[in-house]
């Protein structure tokens, strides 16, 4: 959320807590319109308060809106008067305000109000990933060498104790680790205003799930590609970290010198695991009831509304996320589809991951229609008979 956000009234009279559920609820839906899994506003504004709906509204329609407009669709704004009858005017100021400037390859920031810091030996390009706490930029670095990097920098908003610690947390357990298949920590420093950033390699690449289905990789061949992955998360717990949010979107791939190389990146849920490694001078408090991790991928302990520092937490965690991955690398989807999460509240999804198994595979491509069987099988070159 920018700073017009927090200025406006209707956001003053929510908790911080509420308030970093809305933010959460602006990344789930921004990383879905990215993975082109199509959510539904209305979803997401199921069960926020009634103060906040309105603004939630706006951010969320703005997301789609620029999303819409990249991919070269055509929409009218009688279309969203439609389906928001009681938001008229909020979403005719919206079109008023926004729609003639979102046009494809617009590479302007999303936050168009956002002052961007100077920052001495690296030039900002462009926004390549927005995060809970941070922004990622692609940078160009000038010295003492000259190449691009993958610049995380935390949001101005969100500079309160707490969340520097997170931020200091992310970067201290990025630098403890030595392996090449996690992106690695470059440099660190704070800006002229107090917010602090770290330098991460670039890694020029998609979510592993995207990458297997573009290149239609066999089974055979994800399960290498898996493995890999596996390897990065055994270094990390050997380190003493757990990832806790483990998900194809921070599995990127790409291809280097004619090989797929798997990197995992973001660390910003870490937690140290080992009671004598500290990741960060400060104490994190965590509120009650704060969900943690992407709501797909997320361990039944992690739905369980916890103190996310709880000692359940531990490395079983970040295997039960590789599961799921798993799960989505060989069946096509993830054990808690996308027609669940639509229809379901969040706080009812939570109890779906604690209390229900999830279908076997084979039994979620048994039961799907032959369309979708064929078009599973087609991506990953095999008979849908003989991949259930």
């Amino acid at each position: 959320m920018n700073d017009d956000t927090l200025k406006n009234p209707t956001y003053r009279s929510l908790s911080n807590q509420q308030l970093a559920e809305i933010d959460d609820l602006c990344d789930r839906f921004d990383q879905e319109l990215v993975n082109g899994d199509g959510p539904r506003i209305e979803t997401f504004l199921t069960g926020v308060p009634e103060a906040a709906q309105e603004r939630l509204l706006t951010e969320l329609l703005a997301m789609e809106l620029e999303y819409r407009a990249q991919q070269g669709e055509d929409f009218e704004q009688q279309e969203y008067i439609q389906r928001f009858p009681q938001r008229g005017g909020v979403i005719v100021g919206l079109f008023a305000r926004d729609v003639a400037t979102q046009v494809p390859g617009n590479d302007s920031s999303s936050i168009q109000d956002e002052v961007l810091p100077e920052l001495a030996n690296f030039r900002l390009i462009k926004e390549i990933g927005r995060g809970g706490m941070g922004v990622v930029w692609l940078a160009e670095q000038d010295k003492p060498v000259k190449r691009r990097v993958a610049l995380k920098l935390i949001k101005s908003e969100l500079a309160s104790k707490d969340t520097l610690a997170r931020f200091d947390a992310e970067k201290q357990a990025l630098a403890m680790m030595e392996h090449q298949n996690i992106a690695r920590v470059l440099d660190a420093g704070t800006t002229d205003d107090g917010r602090p950033y770290f330098v991460m390699e670039y890694v020029d690449g998609v979510p592993i799930t995207q990458y297997s289905d573009d290149n239609k990789l066999s089974v055979d061949e994800r399960l290498k590609l898996f493995v890999l992955v596996c390897r990065a998360v055994q270094h990390a717990h050997q380190k003493g970290i757990i990832h806790r949010d483990l998900k194809p979107s921070n599995v990127l791939v790409a291809d280097i010198d004619g090989e797929a190389v798997p990197k995992v990146i973001d660390f910003g849920l870490a937690k140290a695991v080992e009671q004598n490694l500290q990741l960060s001078e400060v104490t994190m408090q965590t509120e009650f009831g704060k969900v943690v991790g992407t709501v797909q991928y997320m361990s039944p302990e992690q739905a369980e509304l916890k103190d996310m520092d709880a000692a359940d937490i531990d490395t079983r965690t970040d295997v039960y996320s590789l599961g799921v991955m798993l799960y989505e690398l060989l069946a096509g989807s993830t054990p808690l589809d996308q027609e669940t999460l639509g229809r379901n509240a969040l706080l009812k999804v939570l109890e779906l991951i604690r209390e229900v198994d999830p279908p076997r595979p084979s039994n979620r491509l048994s039961s799907s229609s032959n369309e979708v069987n064929s078009a599973v099988s087609d991506l990953r070159r095999m008979h849908p008979a003989r991949l259930q």
